[in-house]
């Protein structure tokens, strides 16, 4: 990681100086507490060190739902034809993650009965969360960093490192995909459509209190455009943060170079389909997902025994 820019440094370096120019006139005993002063001045600049990361060469603090002592909140896209990748994903996101996260399914029977989704399904939903997806900020009640995946992922690495990438200057963060698949139909034979930002809006940080995504109500996700959301029309381009391919690593398009590090996935998307799938129990990567449902399956019988 880059140093801190200057400004972040000055106050220490004075700091500094004055216990220099106290330990040139004090007596020894004297001397013993101003090094005990210094010391806690230094654990205060390694705790700030630490809270920060460098983002385009500023330095700006890593935001955990505006609380740090808050789970940060993870919503997951739930279908009912998917419901072991779902349990999968969340076991692969619990299982590697360091810091305390909430994982909550996005069920649309659920935000039906409560009148929160009322938008009539279409044939070209492949998923029954194809739309319900956008009302993450409004699910994480319009606070912090809120993330939202589609069920279909398998992660391999802590979430906390993820969480490093956010930059609060942006209003949502994602990968920007060029994808153009080459299949008509994926998944159980759903039909595969093809439309700008293909991909995007399946792996999203959203800065959910800002204005723009408070504008994101159970009405305008019922009522707006495929193109108006899943393309973020709501936000200019500069306000839709990258984020590396290797957190929405899609099977069957991106690639592993051989000894680069920097194209390993940390976060498998199965977007034509996975080993769940009768149709993909041969896919690229397959051999990781059935590993981890079985470490699932066995999880789960060991604490219901």
């Amino acid at each position: 990681m880059s140093s801190l820019p200057r400004v972040y440094l000055f106050p220490f370096i004075l700091n500094k100086l004055l216990v220099l120019f106290l330990l040139s006139s004090l007596s020894r005993i004297s001397r013993s507490r101003v090094f005990l002063i210094f010391s806690d001045l230094c654990y205060s600049r390694k705790k700030l060190l630490l809270s920060m990361t460098l983002a385009n060469g500023e330095a700006h603090q890593v935001t955990n739902n505006g609380d740090l002592s808050k789970p940060f909140k993870i919503f997951v896209g739930y279908d009912p034809r998917e419901d072991l990748a779902y349990k999968v994903c969340r076991h692969s996101i619990l299982k590697r993650s360091s810091v305390p996260v909430e994982i909550t399914p996005i069920v649309q029977s659920d935000l039906r009965e409560k009148g929160l989704y009322w938008r009539e399904r279409n044939k070209l939903e492949s998923t029954e969360f194809s739309f319900s997806r956008f009302l993450t900020p409004y699910l994480a009640n319009y606070d912090g960093w809120a993330l939202f995946i589609d069920c279909d992922f398998l992660y391999l690495a802590d979430i906390k490192e993820l969480m490093e990438l956010i930059d609060d200057k942006y209003a949502i963060m994602c990968v920007h995909h060029d994808y153009t698949p080459k299949e008509t139909t994926k998944m159980d034979g759903a039909v595969q459509t093809l439309y700008p930002r293909k991909n995007w809006s399946s792996m999203v940080l959203y800065n959910c209190g800002l204005p723009k995504n408070k504008g994101l109500t159970p009405e305008v996700v019922n009522n707006q455009t495929g193109a108006f959301l899943h393309r973020f029309q709501w936000l200019e381009d500069d306000e839709i943060g990258s984020i590396p391919s290797i957190w929405n690593f899609l099977e069957g398009h991106n690639k592993v170079v051989e000894n680069d590090s920097t194209t390993f996935p940390k976060a498998i998307h199965y977007t034509r389909g996975g080993p769940w799938f009768e149709g993909w129990k041969n896919c690229e990567f397959a051999d990781l997902w059935l590993n981890e449902m079985h470490d699932y399956i066995e999880e789960k019988k060991l604490n219901a025994s």
